[in-house]
């Protein structure tokens, strides 16, 4: 039997249902697909599996690579453009003005190319996005080969490729349909972008679409308090309470922030299993507050992490994001055991996976699932002793560490060169439009 792809000599964090540890493991991948996860036998390592192609983890950690459960890949284009303002007035009098001058197919492929290429260097295989020129993305996705839910987003004025906002559902359906079966790496999605940019009817209209095309629906909610004011001023209730007697809450939906909400809330949310992606930087970097999230997970939902887009948090590194989420809630509870290691290592994985709808493919190392894998080095000084190695990856690790990124059985990062694009190629694109965006 003759894998396609052989790694061994690495400690094997699996995250499977008993969050098996191997302490020298191995992994054979054949046609995209995990076939076998065990352990080395101390007389193996002479005589491996036959496979075409062999990595040795050299003695560092292999893992599932993470699910970013909220991001804007164009929006790195703006990456540092309007730091320290608050939401409101960076979103419409910043980042709303940039994206109608500067926003086109063009920009929207090598903005997202380069935040995939950041992702993917940094240990994300698979992400969860919404904007606007959605094929773009899509196109740039699937170029350099990683895994993504894609959405194209809906809005009620006019926007970047939709220009009359009566068609954006009509759109947003448009765009599932051409992606459902063109690439297995990318799942279509809808993505209304909150209940103060869009009606009741959009809101309606683009949840029944979804449905109808059997996608996840997305929607960032009650994100600041002038939102969840200004919809308990118009609906009188909650904007979760607002969404639920819309119909929107189910199993396919995914709420994006989630700051402002009561328990009445995460009890609405929990019973309709509705998704959480968890911004904790972009919640803390606009001053938008810190979500309930040791409320959610203990109310039983599920939860993801996500890094939101370039423009609000300024980095795509989720283990970076791993410790801010853990740190942070510590902080606001004065209780070290919350929201512990394992508990935060696995809403990066199996799930965020789950937040995304991509369990069955993704979020761990266990047999039949999608090969989608990183390797991380451990001969760093920040990474040694390593007592705990789920702690280190929470607490220790960064996406530097990174050093082999496999999607899917296709090795695209390799001692931490991307080999799908030309990335310097790229970044030099992304300059060309940084000097326009100074012009204006």
């Amino acid at each position: 039997m003759k894998y396609d792809l052989l790694i061994h000599n690495g400690m094997v964090v699996t995250m499977n249902s008993g969050r098996d540890i191997l302490i020298n493991g191995i992994i054979g991948v054949r046609g995209g697909k995990i076939e076998c996860v065990e352990e080395e036998s101390s007389t193996q390592e002479k005589s491996l599996p036959e496979a075409s192609e062999v990595i040795d983890a050299d003695g560092g950690i292999i893992m599932p690579g993470l699910v970013n459960t909220h991001s804007h890949l164009p929006m790195t284009l703006f990456r540092g453009l309007a730091d320290d303002l608050p939401l409101l007035e960076w979103l419409n009098d910043h980042i709303f003005p940039a994206e109608a001058q500067h926003i086109n197919p063009d920009s929207v492929y090598v903005g997202a190319l380069l935040g995939c290429a950041e992702m993917l260097l940094s240990g994300t295989t698979t992400c969860c996005d919404g904007y606007f020129h959605e094929d773009k993305v899509a196109e740039a996705v699937d170029r350099i080969g990683m895994r993504a839910v894609l959405a194209q987003g809906v809005i009620d004025f006019p926007a970047p490729g939709v220009l009359d906002p009566k068609e954006n559902v009509e759109f947003a359906k448009g765009y599932t349909e051409r992606w459902q079966e063109a690439s297995p790496l990318i799942s279509p999605s809808i993505f209304c972008h909150s209940p103060y940019t869009c009606s009741a009817d959009t809101l309606k209209r683009a949840k029944a679409g979804a449905n109808e095309k059997g996608v996840l629906f997305q929607i960032h909610i009650a994100e600041t308090q002038s939102e969840r004011d200004q919809i308990r001023s118009e609906q009188n209730m909650s904007p979760v309470k607002y969404l639920d007697r819309l119909g929107l809450l189910d199993e396919h939906t995914l709420l994006i922030h989630a700051v402002w909400v009561d328990e009445e809330d995460i009890a609405i949310i929990a019973e309709s299993k509705a998704n959480i992606s968890h911004n904790a930087g972009s919640n803390m970097k606009l001053a938008a507050g810190i979500a309930p999230v040791p409320e959610f997970v203990q109310a039983g939902c599920t939860v993801g992490i996500g890094t939101d887009g370039c423009a609000s948090n300024n980095n795509l590194d989720l283990f970076q994001e791993m410790d801010l989420v853990a740190k942070l809630h510590k902080a606001k509870t004065l209780d070290p055991t919350v929201l512990n290691a394992p508990c935060v290592l696995e809403m990066a994985t199996i799930g965020g996976a789950k937040a995304v709808g991509l369990k069955q493919l993704v979020g761990c190392l266990e047999i039949g699932k999608e090969a989608d894998i990183i390797i991380l080095h451990s001969h760093r000084p920040h990474l040694i002793p390593m007592y705990n190695p789920v702690s280190h990856l929470v607490y220790a690790v960064t996406g530097a560490d990174v050093r082999d990124v496999i999607v899917s059985g296709n090795i695209v990062v390799k001692n931490r060169k991307i080999l799908t694009i030309d990335l310097d190629e790229v970044m030099a694109e992304v300059r060309k439009i940084e000097q326009r965006i100074i012009g204006k």
